[in-house]
């Protein structure tokens, strides 16, 4: 589900459209077809791509893998080759108009972690243990 979209929730085309664009974005990068060798150096892995209801556009949810970067690096080499990001996007798809490609660090597992440590505090799983146990025992 798309993290930043209308009240009723993103559109079936709103959905299609962001996923045709991350898998397009992922195979570009995971072949390393743009000619950046900054951008070439990071791996960077896209959880989602939001776009907006006019499909104008498209807002990328990046992490940078295995701790070479940071995700404000990442976002920064993105950032620098949207233009040709977004040509060769446009390219693969038969859309009235390019979306604009907007790059965003993905918050998804930073937000898993702190609910995860939440759980495993002592205090929290006594909560639990005793909401738990039946009354009267």
């Amino acid at each position: 589900m798309a993290k930043h979209s209308s009240p009723q929730g993103p559109r079936q085309r709103q959905l299609r459209v962001g996923e045709m664009i991350r898998r397009i974005l992922s195979e570009l990068l995971m072949q390393g077809e743009i000619h950046d060798p900054v951008l070439n150096s990071i791996s960077i892995s896209i959880g989602e791509v939001a776009m907006s209801p006019d499909l104008k556009v498209a807002t990328i949810y990046v992490t940078p893998l295995m701790g070479g970067a940071t995700s404000q690096d990442a976002i920064a080499a993105l950032s620098k080759n949207a233009w040709e990001l977004r040509k060769r996007v446009s390219s693969e798809l038969t859309l009235r108009y390019s979306p604009e490609l907007r790059f965003r660090a993905d918050e998804t597992f930073d937000r898993m972690d702190a609910a995860r440590k939440m759980f495993a505090d002592p205090q929290v799983q006594r909560d639990i243990a005793a909401k738990d146990e039946p009354e009267g025992a």
